[in-house]
């Protein structure tokens, strides 16, 4: 077969694909995990999810995958309004065998991670980074069904106050923090993902998953990789907002590894240009979660193997620019 390709850089036989993609349906994801990487000597066991629509409840099956993206223009600026007509997707490079749903600004539960930088690199700037926190928090859970976690790290990770929406409790866990120590970033997504990320998802409503990660990205401590924190986030289906705490006027490694872990979950990285400004990027981040379409369907050829699937998402209409997860794992049977 000869492949021919145009102007976007694909083949016609992949043309072909986003073209049948047209009139898709979106829908939720049920992404279970396989037995993750062990960096720090544990397993964790396989989720399972559940689908949501608006005014009921639908349980999904283990090949229904539910994707949550954000679509911004050129300025940032988010996009309402847009139809599932407006987008096409390719799974493991395929289009979708079916569409379950599609929806705008959806409605589901929040479920946050607030992950915050207590090593002894960040002493001159925490207070702020805790007050800035402290008043995410105060804006973001507005639903008396969302839950937020607080959790600290150094050179080990430390929940301050584990799920809840009860904002003086999230309050106290957010002050109780000290800093001091080395820094084990890695480590910290890796356990807050497969401990109360992933665990979260069994057996429960479905839900939004997010972590806000304040940093500055640097990690010398840690027993995980990279990679094996970005993979936990893909198995726990959570997105990554991270807030850089590096002031400095050139961009660092540290800032590069923040946007690899942002940009993999679909998620976005911050760079506040003063110690100051780090509200904003709270701002920020609590304007977007609550500007999300959600989108389920069933993928085409689709295997349980436990093997990573690949998600390409885009707006027809070029001048958008559409944040989703990079793809996610199969579950394994």
């Amino acid at each position: 077969m000869k492949f021919v390709m145009n102007r976007y850089g694909f083949s016609a036989a992949v043309m072909g694909c986003l073209l049948s993609f047209g009139s898709f349906a979106v829908a939720q994801q049920t992404t279970p995990s396989t037995t993750p990487p062990t960096p720090a000597g544990q397993n964790s066991a396989p989720a399972s999810q559940t689908s949501d629509a608006d005014d009921f409840k639908i349980t999904t099956t283990v090949n229904e995958v539910n994707l949550i993206f954000t679509v911004t223009d050129k300025h940032g600026s988010f996009i309402p309004n847009l139809k599932q007509s407006d987008f096409a997707l390719l799974d493991d490079q395929k289009a979708p065998a079916r569409v379950s749903s599609f929806r705008q600004q959806t409605n589901l539960p929040l479920r946050v991670g607030i992950l915050i930088d207590a090593s002894t690199s960040i002493r001159t700037r925490f207070q702020f980074e805790q007050q800035a926190a402290t008043e995410f928090l105060l804006e973001v859970l507005k639903s008396k069904n969302d839950r937020a976690f607080v959790m600290g790290f150094d050179s080990t990770p430390t929940v301050t106050q584990d799920w809840t929406n009860n904002l003086d409790g999230l309050q106290t866990g957010v002050s109780k923090l000290r800093p001091g120590g080395g820094t084990a970033l890695f480590d910290a997504v890796y356990t807050a993902c497969r401990d109360k990320l992933l665990d979260i998802s069994r057996g429960q409503e479905p839900v939004r998953r997010a972590m806000v990660l304040v940093s500055d990205g640097n990690d010398n401590q840690s027993r995980a990789y990279l990679d094996d924190a970005v993979k936990m986030c893909q198995r726990s289906e959570t997105i990554i907002y991270a807030i850089s705490t590096n002031w400095t006027p050139s961009r660092g490694k540290g800032d590069d590894v923040l946007q690899k872990m942002a940009s993999e979950t679909g998620g976005r990285a911050f760079f506040p240009p003063s110690v100051e400004e780090i509200a904003v990027g709270f701002t920020s981040i609590e304007e977007e979660l609550r500007s999300q379409y959600a989108l389920t369907y069933t993928p085409a050829d689709f295997r349980a193997d436990g093997a990573f699937r690949t998600i390409y998402l885009f707006a027809n209409d070029r001048k958008y620019q559409v944040r989703a997860r990079k793809g996610y794992f199969s579950p394994k049977q």
